[in-house]
């Protein structure tokens, strides 16, 4: 008889679960603690190495490890571990398409959430830059840069690079990265007197069939178009939508500076108006695939106790998730105008991780003379890790294997549910056409 131990298993057929952050724990913050983990961790992948192809979090470690002079993990200089977290801009990929060892796994690895860990402890510190604390504030961003006068002067210091080496020195943005334009009559503004029209509201698997649209920054701010195609069409389809009556920021790039404390604080001002939406018998949508992944994933991690985020998240769904689940209970119209030819479609990571499978491309390819090609690969935008001095360079590398592909397909469109994605991808390319956004081809689809 064989006493001796199982070894661990490599990988599992087990779906993978997350732990609840424990931000509030006062051993979250312990230094300590987290250098031991990250040692623990850092060694793992070393003998791993599946991610490196996924961003430049791994080949940072990496290098770390083969220049050091045991080439293992112990002979890595313990203040250069933070040279990994620096790169990590918490895509979640590692977690959900590459990693054999998260959980159930015993070994429990789950990277993303323990660079958050760490740039929480820097962020308590006040060691990420100021900088960066301005440029993940989307709410004020986009409210300063609305205001007439002020939102002409922004657009143009944008083209001026008398003003980009300016905001290089101050805001720490690269002087070639894209920037978007600040609109100043936003989609709120456009919508201010509309009134939620269709047909008698229906149900449809999970789905009640009237929705309130969480514009979320972006849209409000920056690309107001995405939100009237997205209210065309699902009005189009008899679903009455509206706009929230007023949101903040869903907390995602907060998140991703480590600012907890502001994530709780915007959490505070936007759950208990979805609660009394959907206590009204109104569905969420987001019009970017991370806030929805925000109410879905880390704010129920966060508060792992809450019933109103709990509630949240059973009723927020991506658009095409929804637009989906009316299709399946014969409620979706598929009467289209036109064909799109051939599509190259970048799936966000932010949409991947919700597992939810790839709905934009099924909806998509119901439009008759239409290809839908999928790209699933990270853009390496993330938001400011695309646009920052210290990795711009790096976020156009990761980029380069997308926009290759891409151009190899020769598509008619390229677009992306995440719309910094999709001008990461489609700066790089030579297009036919300008709409590179999915609901705005499913509304030209429809001839609305």
């Amino acid at each position: 008889m064989n006493n001796s131990p199982t070894p661990p298993r490599e990988g599992s057929l087990d779906a993978p679960t997350r732990h609840p952050l424990n931000w509030k724990k006062p051993e979250f913050y312990n230094e300590a603690g987290l250098f031991e983990e990250l040692e623990r961790v850092y060694d793992i992948c070393h003998g791993c190495r599946r991610c490196v192809s996924l961003c430049d979090a791994f080949p940072t470690l990496f290098d770390l490890v083969d220049e050091s002079e045991t080439f293992e993990v112990d002979g890595v200089a313990k203040t250069d571990y933070w040279k990994v977290v620096d790169e990590c801009y918490l895509c979640d990929l590692c977690y959900q398409v590459k990693c054999p060892y998260v959980p159930p796994h015993e070994w429990n690895i789950d990277f993303p959430h323990l660079m958050l860990r760490a740039k929480a402890i820097q962020f308590r510190k006040g060691e990420r830059k100021i900088s960066h604390k301005l440029i993940s504030s989307t709410d004020m961003a986009g409210k300063i840069s609305s205001i007439p006068v002020i939102n002409q002067t922004v657009n143009a210091a944008k083209n001026s690079p008398v003003m980009r080496k300016a905001a290089s020195k101050l805001l720490d943005i690269h002087p070639q990265a894209h920037l978007p334009d600040f609109h100043q009559n936003t989609l709120r503004k456009r919508l201010k007197n509309h009134q939620a029209r269709g047909i008698q509201a229906l149900e449809a698997g999970p789905t009640r069939g009237r929705v309130a649209l969480f514009a979320t920054c972006y849209c409000n701010f920056n690309e107001p178009g995405i939100g009237e195609d997205l209210i065309a069409v699902f009005e189009h389809n008899g679903i009455p939508t509206k706009l929230t009556e007023k949101e903040s920021c869903c907390g995602m790039p907060k998140l991703e500076q480590g600012d907890l404390e502001t994530v709780n604080r915007l959490r505070q001002k936007n759950i208990p108006q979805l609660v009394s939406l959907i206590d009204d018998g109104w569905d969420i949508v987001a019009g970017v695939p991370s806030c929805v992944l925000m109410f879905k994933q880390e704010l129920p991690l966060m508060f792992p106790d809450d019933e109103d985020i709990l509630k949240v998240k059973r009723h927020i769904f991506d658009p095409f998730e929804y637009l989906l689940h009316r299709h399946k209970a014969e409620l979706l119209r598929t009467e289209f105008q036109q064909g799109l030819g051939t599509v190259a479609w970048h799936v966000p990571c932010h949409q991947r991780v919700q597992n939810i499978g790839p709905k934009t491309k099924q909806v998509l390819s119901l439009i008759p003379d239409t290809e839908i090609n999928a790209i699933e690969r990270c853009s390496g935008h993330d938001g400011t890790y695309g646009v920052r001095n210290d990795t711009y360079t790096k976020s156009q590398k990761i980029a380069r294997p997308v926009i290759s592909r891409a151009k190899k397909m020769e598509a008619d469109y390229l677009v992306s549910d995440c719309p910094m994605a999709a001008t990461q991808i489609a700066d790089g390319l030579d297009l036919k056409n300008g709409e590179t956004n999915p609901m705005s081809l499913l509304r030209k689809a429809y001839g609305i």
